[in-house]
């Protein structure tokens, strides 16, 4: 076994592999970058390297300095991660010809299977099912189109070299293939460094499976069963589970079997994982085609280990060092059921939209390692830590694993209630919603879930006004018992020889102002009413500390809640849900927006692509006015209101920060 490995990587998979190769004895070395100079890798990382500025292609794509601080500290192999180099022939070929293990496949099978119109051409060859498309070397846009064309829409446009959703748009009519191409190549060139794409027919009703395989020196090649990770915004995993719901022992025996004879035909060692996606057919039936192979440890990779009781890293680590396959396909069982939530910095109600800012609050469920049973997260940040716009948005993956599908959901939801973030926004509340839905309840899986299940995912507010003004109102009264201490007369408890006494508290909830009023009665309670009119709501309001923060009583409602309080800002979290609640002093700040007229900035920080208009032209609400590029996805703005543009403020390649005025735009 090697003594020592340099992690060519950041954030959770470096930590990731660094606690495997910790249990396993192997001394372990990160790099960083400028903006991970504090981070968690760092930290856990036995030695640390800097290697260059924040951009990746600054840093982690920077493999010459990556081998120069290989061998500067002695390390006898490097591990990819995931993203980055992990699917790089080159960088593979080269650490090669440095005398260093690259702890992953050959570099002829990065290559064979890292474009995926030659892969599909070796997957037809293979026998191996494959989704009616073109896949051809002629990157002709006429050419292009035709093919299209003659495939039929809807189809779908993917990078050859692409992976993660990047690079991918599915078109539903001729007439906006030309600009979806155009689309699909500008990320393709950002990404990848390739502009190739391929087409394919979009599938109805697709559900995505994949089966991890298992390669080694010694000609063994074994599948650990499935993961369906059909739950996908934009192309992108949100929830996976393992093993996918459904599948029969023959599919899933059939889908291993194919899975393992891609392997065979490119000489795979290492982890891997084909990628399927699955037609479902009336009566059920299911039909099964090759999308493509990641040469690498997939993000999901958990799922699976809770499942079959084994550590992937441990045997990548084997793997290269020459050692067999720990285990043969007939040793390999399924246990259980195990769902990950990919945990991200992104509004949900906002298209998405990656957020950046600083970890002020946060706090994890209560977990163990690798135990099935239990809650695990795989994470790469502290609280303090700042998510930056140089790379991808995730902050943790949340695994749980239970004896069945059904325990499994309700561990996932229990734990993410309890997991609290603040400082800027995440999707914590969306993937219980999902969670919740009755698609994904009921095992109704397909990649279009989230769009069908919208009307219940978005712009929901789970736990409503008089408990967040209740919760706002006892923080505030916590808040001040503790800070008056033992005097009496620095209470603000209402104490009073006579009559009812009155305080009143005005907030902001949902953009619209509230006013609540809380009453002092004789002996000592509380009264506090929400709200005016017909709409309020009233009621006494009791509570207690408790180590978490509080358990609250009001309008019928008894819940444990903990509230963070950001300026005026409050963060309320119950078992039900998340929300905020500000002071009323901040209206004084409402009107700045309306008062801003005809700006459009941008949503988030990042590098301006392009511009669709220039000055004095006239355009239509709803029109594509710029796109802009932000964590290697790409964000198109559009036109509020029918307008002309009077100024534009930046040009292309230009960076910006969040709320940046990017053109000016008078009414029409």
């Amino acid at each position: 076994m090697f003594k020592k490995i340099l992690i060519a990587n950041r954030g959770e998979i470096a930590c990731r592999v660094a606690a495997t190769a910790r249990r396993m004895g192997v001394k372990t070395v990160a790099v960083y970058s400028d903006a991970d100079a504090r981070a968690k890798h760092v930290a856990v990382c036995d030695e640390a390297v800097h290697i260059g500025g924040s951009a990746p292609k600054e840093s982690y794509l920077r493999w010459q300095s990556i081998l120069e601080a290989a061998r500067a500290t002695g390390a006898e192999a490097i591990h990819p991660g995931y993203g980055f180099l992990s699917e790089n022939e080159e960088f593979a070929q080269a650490c090669a010809d440095a005398g260093l293990v690259f702890i992953g496949p050959p570099p002829s099978a990065i290559k064979d299977m890292g474009l995926k119109a030659e892969s599909k051409q070796l997957m037809e060859k293979a026998g191996v099912p494959l989704v009616p498309g073109y896949h051809g070397a002629n990157q002709d846009r006429a050419l292009l189109q035709a093919e299209a064309d003659r495939i039929g829409y809807p189809v779908l446009i993917k990078a050859s070299a692409g992976g993660g959703g990047k690079g991918m748009r599915a078109v539903d009519k001729a007439e906006d293939f030309a600009a979806a191409l155009d689309s699909c190549q500008r990320e393709a060139i950002n990404s990848f460094g390739d502009s190739a794409v391929l087409i394919e027919k979009y599938v109805q009703r697709p559900r995505h499976i994949e089966i991890q395989v298992f390669g080694d020196t010694h000609g063994n090649c074994v599948y650990l069963f499935e993961r369906d990770c059909s739950v996908q915004r934009r192309h992108q995993k949100v929830l996976e589970e393992a093993p996918a719901p459904g599948l029969s022992p023959e599919l899933r025996a059939q889908m291993g079997l194919a899975a393992v004879a891609a392997a065979r035909a490119v000489n795979y060692v290492g982890a891997g994982t084909v990628e399927f996606i699955v037609e479902q057919r009336e009566g059920g039936s299911m039909q099964f085609f090759f999308m493509e192979m990641n040469t690498r440890l997939q993000v999901e990779h958990p799922v699976t280990e809770a499942i079959t009781g084994q550590d992937l890293v441990e045997w990548q680590l084997r793997v290269a060092a020459g050692e067999p396959l720990p285990l043969s396909q007939d040793q390999l069982q399924i246990t259980g059921h195990a769902i990950e939530a990919r945990i991200c910095a992104e509004n949900p109600d906002n298209q998405f939209l990656p957020a950046t800012g600083t970890l002020n609050v946060y706090r994890k469920p209560a977990c163990t390692s690798f135990e099935r049973g239990v809650v695990r997260i795989d994470d790469g940040v502290r609280e303090g830590d700042t998510i930056s716009p140089f790379y991808d948005s995730m902050v943790a993956k949340l695994i749980v694993h239970g004896d069945t599908r059904e325990q499994a959901l309700a561990r996932l939801d229990e734990a993410l209630a309890q997991t609290h973030i603040v400082g800027l926004a995440t999707n914590v509340q969306f993937l219980r919603r999902v969670a919740r839905t009755a698609s994904f309840a009921q095992a109704n899986l397909d990649t279009a879930l989230i769009p069908r299940e919208q009307a219940v995912l978005f712009q929901q507010e789970s736990v409503g006004l008089p408990l967040a003004a209740a919760a706002a109102v006892a923080q505030t009264l916590l808040r001040e018992r503790a800070s008056a201490g033992v005097d009496p007369f620095s209470h603000r408890d209402g104490f009073h020889t006579h009559g009812v006494t009155q305080r009143r508290f005005a907030f902001e909830f949902g953009g619209e102002p509230v006013a609540a009023r809380l009453s002092y009665e004789r002996g000592g309670s509380l009264q506090l009413a929400v709200g005016e009119g017909a709409a309020q709501v009233a009621g006494p309001l009791v509570f207690e500390a408790t180590p978490q923060g509080m358990v609250l009583q009001f309008a019928g409602q008894r819940t444990p809640a903990t509230v963070y309080a950001q300026g005026e800002v409050d963060h309320v979290f119950t078992p039900r849900g998340a929300t905020q609640i500000l002071a009323i002093d901040l209206l004084a700040h409402a009107g700045e927006a309306a008062a801003e007229g005809g700006r459009l900035t941008a949503p988030m920080p990042g590098k301006v692509v392009s511009f669709a208009v220039q000055a004095g032209d006239t355009v239509k609400k709803g029109q594509a006015l710029a796109v802009m590029e932000a964590m290697k996805m790409e964000h198109t703005i559009a036109a509020p209101a029918d307008g002309v543009v009077q100024e534009l403020l930046y040009a292309p390649g230009d960076q910006v920060t969040e709320g940046s005025e990017l053109l000016k735009l008078s009414a029409a």
